[in-house]
């Protein structure tokens, strides 16, 4: 099985179980990357694209792999490198075969409908490596689906930073930049959303500046972090309970801000 260790954030103290991913090497076999406990987690305060991803032999067959750098979002908005022991790979779980998700037309065409699951029931998100701005963009869409939206496409509204993305009843912000988001980001996502009566959501690759996030928990805008494995992690309470309750039942009414 994949490792689990303990990464503490530097800037707020709170301690998270991190679970090493687990990608499909070339022959078959799953692979993680070995986790060094006894490191203590880098603060990415800046990013470079070459810099985010390590080389991870195949524990089967010992062809390297480039793997997402392993990271964790902290509820505070720092995001933490974990300390990976070079040159060495976990062995994974047995290799299953789980259905592909249909891929989202994130460049503006639209997916069929579909049954919505109810809340508690949705099978595992199934997260797709994040190398491009494009995969920043799709992951983002799968999630919104995996939520329980339908019909998403691309907003016909353009963000003043990133891709926007709609679907019924909500609109998605994705900013796959290497700059965190600020407060007039949130704001201006809030205020369009509102003319459309739509929830808003956004998703930031590079997290979000404590202004942003104080405006995003005043407003009751879920805040989500892309890492590169795919996975959005939420990081505030509206992005929690929406991770955990799904999209809205059709006909609930979008927030109207503090009040």
């Amino acid at each position: 099985m994949p490792e689990s260790v303990p990464v503490r954030c530097p800037a707020c103290g709170r301690t998270h179980l991190y679970t090493a991913p687990v990608y499909p090497c070339a022959c078959g076999a799953p692979t993680a990357p070995r986790l060094d406990p006894a490191a203590e987690p880098a603060v990415a305060a800046h990013r470079a694209w070459d810099e985010e991803w390590v080389t991870v032999p195949c524990a089967a067959c010992g062809r390297p792999g480039q793997w997402p750098r392993p990271e964790v979002g902290c509820p505070c908005g720092t995001v933490l490198r974990v300390p990976v022991a070079e040159g060495t790979a976990a062995p994974g779980p047995a290799p299953t075969a789980p259905a592909d998700p249909p891929r989202p037309a994130a460049d503006g065409g639209r997916e069929p409908d579909g049954t919505r699951e109810p809340p508690g029931h949705r099978p595992p998100f199934q997260p797709r490596a994040i190398r491009t701005a494009r995969d920043a963009v799709t992951t983002a869409a799968l999630y919104l689906r995996w939520l329980g939206y339908r019909d998403i496409r691309r907003a016909d509204q353009r963000p003043p930073n990133g891709i926007g993305l709609a679907a019924r009843g909500v609109l998605a912000q994705v900013d796959p930049t290497v700059r965190p988001a600020g407060p007039r980001d949130v704001e201006c996502l809030w205020l369009t959303a509102m003319t459309e009566s739509a929830r808003c959501v956004y998703f930031s690759l590079a997290g979000y500046t404590g202004a942003a996030r104080a405006g995003a928990d005043a407003l009751g805008i879920p805040l989500f972090v892309l890492d590169l494995a795919g996975v959005p992690q939420p990081v505030n309470d509206p992005a929690d309970t929406l991770h955990t309750t799904g999209a809205p039942e059709r006909g609930s009414r979008a927030r109207g801000g503090p009040g």
